[in-house]
């Protein structure tokens, strides 16, 4: 199809703003040619116009780590006193949470979650599930969501050891038969990755690190949190002598495919190795101040040469919110205003993740409109009263955009929400069947939490 009548913002290396003029032809999900509207449609009379009605045509958002089971979480109360730390915080709502999941509630937390990300402009999702009491499967159920939603994820198990040896052994069992169905390159799943998941340090035993590594394919990332809280380097250091980083360095964790989220208490030593691997490292402001673990020495790890990108951790598929937060927090934590500035974050949001993401599908370009990339667009009905430029483009988003001007979402050129109507889901179905199944799951989660 021809996507006309848009102004483009490339984003990339060399981001441009095009004015009214230009348009995009897109073919067999890619973008195959940047030209003149009038050009394009002299030259493919016979394409579908897809038009863009004078607004902003840009690559879609990209989150690199987040919780989709988490979503029955929204207004949840917590039976007992409130959680004073986090490790009370995983144990009273999340570990509560997840057993409180079954398979109709793995598969609508993640279809409410897809029709936030649809509505809002986040096209690629790297998602990190656990759900301890419906484990065999649990994936397949979530990747047919992302497939009926058209979006594009990476997919992986949460294995952890706080739940008992048989259910470790489940979930590296269903990280590996996914990451194998994702190995057989079936054309339903052109759109979906795996990477091989695993909880943290504080959770994981030195034989199920070492039995992750064992079964973990060579060229599959994994997935983990590392150093979000004070306790993972206080475990690690008491039971194996080592800093987190260190211990996962040990069973071969660290690698240039892998993510570890938040590294909140991170010490130069595990900066530079993970800079010396090329391990990715994703930056989740909005958790980080909401379980009040302190802030990520983004900068730094910047500075020294970490591969950082950005998620939401489970918040809301509202991308240009997580980087205002991010915008604010430096500054705040520092007492400065000059840190994290825009083009920082727009390098951790834009280019870092569109790196990770373009990694992670075999060098398809994503997060950038240049020929030969995905066509994984949003149109943006945004109208500037002061000068819009490449190089104030960060700031415009940051001061002017909103998730609410976001009206249409493409990938891989096929059209999920046009003029705001959601085009493959159906959000009031999935939203009552949400309510019924969220009852159930939340009566569940109150006998778990009181019979503690």
């Amino acid at each position: 199809m021809l996507i006309v009548n848009g102004k483009l913002i490339t984003w990339g290396a060399e981001n441009k703003i095009l004015p009214d003029g230009w348009g995009l032809l897109i073919r067999e999900g890619v973008i195959e040619k940047i030209a003149l509207q009038d050009e394009l449609i002299r030259d493919y009379p016979a394409e579908e116009r897809l038009d863009a009605e004078g607004q902003y045509v840009m690559p879609g958002n990209i989150c690199a780590h987040t919780h989709f089971y988490g979503a029955f979480s929204r207004a949840l109360g917590i039976p007992g006193d409130a959680p004073f730390n986090f490790t009370q915080i995983l144990d009273k709502l999340w570990w509560n949470l997840d057993k409180a999941l079954d398979e109709d509630g793995v598969r609508y937390s993640a279809l409410v979650c897809l029709v936030d990300a649809v509505k809002h402009g986040t096209t690629t999702l790297i998602d990190h599930h656990a759900s301890p009491n419906a484990i065999d499967g649990s994936l397949d159920i979530i990747a047919e969501t992302i497939n009926q939603a058209g979006l594009r994820a990476s997919l992986c198990y949460e294995v952890t050891d706080r739940d008992g040896a048989e259910k470790a052994e489940q979930g590296l069992q269903e990280n590996l038969r996914f990451i194998k169905r994702i190995e057989k390159k079936d054309p339903q799943d052109t759109n979906l990755r795996a990477h091989f998941g695993l909880h943290a340090s504080l959770t994981l035993s030195d034989e199920t690190l070492a039995r992750a590594n064992e079964l973990c394919p060579e060229g599959i990332g994994f997935h983990i949190h590392a150093a979000e809280g004070v306790a993972d380097q206080v475990y690690s250091l008491e039971t194996s002598g080592k800093r987190v980083v260190h211990r996962l360095d040990q069973f071969g964790i660290l690698r240039p495919e892998t993510i570890l989220a938040h590294g909140v208490h991170l010490d130069e030593g595990e900066i530079a190795r993970l800079a010396e691997t090329q391990t990715w490292l994703t930056h989740q402001p909005r958790s980080n101040m909401n379980n009040a673990v302190g802030v990520a020495p983004i900068e730094d790890m910047l500075a020294a040469g970490m591969r950082v990108g950005m998620g939401n951790d489970g918040f809301s598929n509202t991308m240009w919110l997580e980087w205002k937060e991010a915008y604010l927090l430096h500054k705040l934590a520092h007492r400065d205003p000059r840190r994290m500035g825009g083009y920082t974050v727009t390098q951790l949001g834009v280019d870092n993740n569109a790196e990770l993401v373009t990694e992670l599908f075999g060098g398809l370009r994503v997060g950038e409109i240049v020929e030969g990339a995905a066509a994984d667009l949003i149109f943006v009905d945004y109208h500037p009263f002061t000068p819009l430029m490449a190089g104030n483009l960060p700031w415009h988003i940051l001061f002017g955009f909103q998730e609410s001007m976001v009206t249409a979402t493409v990938v891989a050129g096929k059209p999920l929400m046009y003029r705001r109507e959601l085009l493959t889901l159906d959000e009031a179905a999935i939203a009552a069947k949400a309510m019924a199944i969220s009852s159930q799951i939340w009566q569940r989660f109150e006998d778990i939490a009181t019979s503690k």
